[in-house]
This record gives C-alpha cells, sequence and structure tokens, in this order.
C-alpha cells in the first residue's frame, strides 16, 4: 500500500472525525442518548457490508480474541459516553483538544507493556503538538465546578479511545475491516444502551432535527472517519494513527468559526500550528511503522 494513499485517508479520516463535536453541540439530546443513536446508527449502516462472511470470521477466533473484541467495543462505548459528556460540562476546545490526548496513552502502553520501540521523530512529534494543545487550551482551562469535571471526563474518554485503537490494531491482524467494525460498533451500542436504560435517559421525544443529527453523527465521523482510521490499524502502528487525531481541534475550531461564528483567539492559531507541526513530524512513515499484512 502506497504512502501516498496512507497520507490521503489519513486526512480524510481526520476531517470526517471533526465533525462529531459540532454535531453533537448542535443535538437537543442528552449525552448518554447521543452516544447510544450514534452507535446504533452506525451499526445499522455497517451491518449490509458485514452480512458475508462474519460468522465464519468471528468462529476462527480464540477466547481470548474474542475477550479482547468485546474489551474493544465496551472501551468505544465509555470513549463515547465519557466525551460526548464532557462536551456538556466544559468548552468544545478543552473537550477536543483533551480526548485528542489519546496518542500518549497508547505510547505509554506500547512502550511499556507491549515492549514496542517508540521512533525518537515520533516521541518529538506527540511533544511538539501536546505543547499546541496547551498553548490552545491555557485561557479556557478552569480549576472550579463543572469545567474541572468536563475536562477529567475528556480525558477519561482519551483513555478509552487509546484501549479501542490498541485492541483494534491487535484484531485487525485476523479479521478483515468489516468483520471487525460491525460486532464492535454492535458491542458499543448494547453497552450504551444499557447505560441509558440505567440512568434512565431519553430514548425518544427528539425533535425531527435530532434525529437527523444522529444519522449525521453515524455516517460521517463515525462510519466514514473511525472506519477509516479501523481500516489503517491493519497497515499502521496505532500510536501514528491516533496521533492524526489531535489535528481534529484543528478542525473542530475552523467548523466552528464558520457555522457558529466562533473565532479562536491568537493563541489557538499558534498552538494550531505546533499540532500540525507535530502531526506532519511524527507521520513521516517509514517501512517500519508500515505493518505488512494481506488481509484488506
Amino acid at each position: 500500500m502506497s504512502r501516498t494513499f496512507l497520507y490521503l485517508s489519513l486526512a480524510v479520516a481526520t476531517v470526517a472525525v471533526s465533525w462529531a463535536a459540532i454535531f453533537i453541540r448542535m443535538a437537543d439530546a442528552d449525552p448518554i442518548s447521543i452516544a447510544f443513536y450514534r452507535m446504533a446508527f452506525s451499526t445499522l449502516l455497517f451491518a449490509p457490508f458485514a452480512a458475508g462472511g462474519i460468522t465464519e470470521s468471528l468462529r476462527r477466533l480464540s477466547r481470548l480474541d474474542l475477550a479482547m473484541l468485546t474489551g474493544s467495543g465496551i472501551a468505544l462505548a465509555l470513549h463515547f459516553a465519557f466525551w460526548i459528556a464532557s462536551l456538556f460540562y466544559t468548552t468544545v476546545s478543552n473537550s477536543v483538544i483533551l480526548v485528542s490526548t489519546q496518542p500518549f496513552f497508547i505510547a505509554v502502553i506500547e512502550g511499556l507493556i507491549w515492549k514496542e520501540k517508540i521512533s525518537s521523530r515520533a516521541i518529538r512529534g506527540m511533544i511538539l503538538a501536546f505543547a499546541g494543545m496547551v498553548i490552545i487550551s491555557q485561557a479556557d482551562f478552569r480549576l472550579e465546578g463543572n469545567h474541572l469535571l468536563g475536562d477529567i471526563l475528556a480525558l477519561i474518554g482519551a483513555f478509552c479511545a487509546g484501549a479501542y485503537l490498541l485492541l483494534g490494531r491487535k484484531l485487525r491482524q485476523k479479521l478483515n475491516n468489516r468483520h471487525y467494525v460491525f460486532p464492535v460498533h454492535l458491542i458499543a451500542a448494547l453497552t450504551l444502551l444499557i447505560i441509558v436504560l440505567f440512568f434512565g435517559s431519553p430514548l425518544t421525544g427528539f425533535p425531527q432535527r435530532t434525529w437527523i443529527l444522529f444519522f449525521l453523527l453515524a455516517l460521517i465521523p463515525t462510519v466514514i472517519g473511525h472506519n477509516l482510521y479501523n481500516y489503517l490499524l491493519k497497515f499502521i502502528r496505532a500510536h501514528l494513527v491516533a496521533i492524526t487525531i489531535l489535528g481534529e481541534p484543528i478542525g473542530a475550531t475552523i467548523l466552528a468559526a464558520l457555522i457558529f461564528a466562533e473565532y479562536p483567539p491568537i493563541p489557538t492559531y499558534i498552538g494550531g500550528g505546533l499540532i500540525i507541526t507535530g502531526i506532519l513530524l511524527a507521520l513521516a512513515i517509514t517501512k517500519r511503522d508500515v505493518v505488512a499484512a494481506e488481509t484488506a
């Protein structure tokens, strides 16, 4: 697979996921309800593509693989639940920036637990991107009340997203993209349904505009954006896929300016430049970073 295709795919995925915070902010619904319908609609959209041969694919998995598949779905559900909830307590910029710290959790797990070497180039890129995130968010951080709660929820969401991507990387070596994504999204939807019922969040009574936003949230950031990331996990190491998500705050900021007329202050432009530079540095993909695999 050519590096040009990898770069273009990562760019398309990043633009797609940048719409998530916009759709969530526009929806008139409880955060857990939004998370559930995002997964429910995406599961339905994936179903026709996953039908053929999925039973045979899952039968070939070991018990450990099936446990990892279940864990991946639960991690995805918790990622969306915590992150979407954070958007209701802290600023959009804080939430999107903090949830994008998942590459750092992934790099730690890859290095300390899986004993995989992280290149010095990728480390420098992540440090540079992190500096950019700090510059962007320094004016928004609050250490009181709901702001602090929202920041914590976003960080928990980042950790869950890191776990989801790491498990996905392992499973994508044994499952093609269709047969990995569908069961994971189904498990995530069922997990979120249990959470919705436990907390008594509403499942009906939403205005038509919100139902449309549920569908768009499933189609663009999830089916297109996250599906591309899952596809690329077959060919690129997890922390390199994840660090591309650091571009999401840039995309979300641009979209917020165009749609909500929210124009960021000067530090956002400075920090954004550092984030983009860090991503480009870390994504100088070498042959060592590309996973040799035959199943797409």
